[in-house]
């Protein structure tokens, strides 16, 4: 079914309905993962974004992703636990297989480009060794402990389970935000990942894979936040069935 986008409408339902509009938004450098209950028009506001012109490409952007039949997911249509296996197969899984690689390749470009470019490079090794850090323990968490809790109170709904679901997501709420400004400080330190004339292609290609990382973590944390955690405190306030 068609909609209309408006700035009345929240960022994170926006990504819900349309998750091609997450890199609408990364143009913009809106943000719509940690920052979903935002309303899109206090994000235009706050980032002194023309509205008129990004409602209209955000909605030719979905019109023509409808006209040529371009699947739209609706990850808010799905079990929880269907959602969970897409998370851990294809979040986790891919941050799981680049982290060690960019791991060695940040650690390399600071060896080979530090005496030119050393304080930039020494923070982006920094900023990006914590973010992985911070994510191999946010993801051991879930997959041992927080996604199977959430399994199981689907399969067995009770107030007390969703209690404790509600608790655990809470922190891992908490921790979606220090991953945001991980992230968006590895932006900030590398100048929107410009590339300096002297960048070698290993310089050149870990600064695009960190902007690769950069998409697919907004994904992670949005279908986190703003599908999963919003489905769960949803649950709070209706009755059980």
């Amino acid at each position: 079914m068609s909609v209309t986008f408006t700035e009345a409408d929240k960022l994170g339902d926006v990504v819900v309905k349309f998750p091609q509009a997450a890199q609408i938004f990364k143009q913009y450098q809106i943000d719509f993962c940690c920052g979903g209950e935002q309303l899109l028009g206090e994000a235009v506001a706050e980032h002194e974004i023309n509205s008129v012109a990004l409602l209209q490409n955000l909605n030719d952007t979905y019109a023509d992703a409808l006209k040529q039949g371009t699947e739209i997911r609706d990850w808010s249509a799905v079990s929880l636990e269907q959602l969970i296996h897409h998370i851990v197969n294809t979040h986790h899984a891919y941050l799981n297989q680049v982290f060690p690689t960019l791991s060695e390749l940040t650690a390399k470009i600071l060896r080979v480009h530090g005496a030119h470019h050393g304080a930039q490079l020494a923070q982006v090794h920094r900023l990006f060794n914590q973010l992985r850090m911070d994510m191999e323990a946010h993801m051991i968490a879930e997959e041992e402990r927080v996604f199977p809790q959430i399994v199981d109170y689907e399969r067995h709904p009770s107030i007390e389970k969703l209690n404790a679901v509600i608790h655990a997501v809470e922190e891992l709420d908490t921790e979606h935000d220090q991953t945001g400004q991980l992230v968006k400080d590895l932006r900030k330190v590398t100048d929107n990942y410009a590339l300096p004339e002297d960048a070698c292609g290993t310089y050149t290609y870990v600064f695009q894979e960190l902007q690769n990382l950069e998409s697919d973590i907004f994904q992670h944390i949005h279908l986190e936040n703003n599908v999963l955690f919003v489905h769960l405190r949803n649950a709070q306030v209706a009755p059980l069935a």
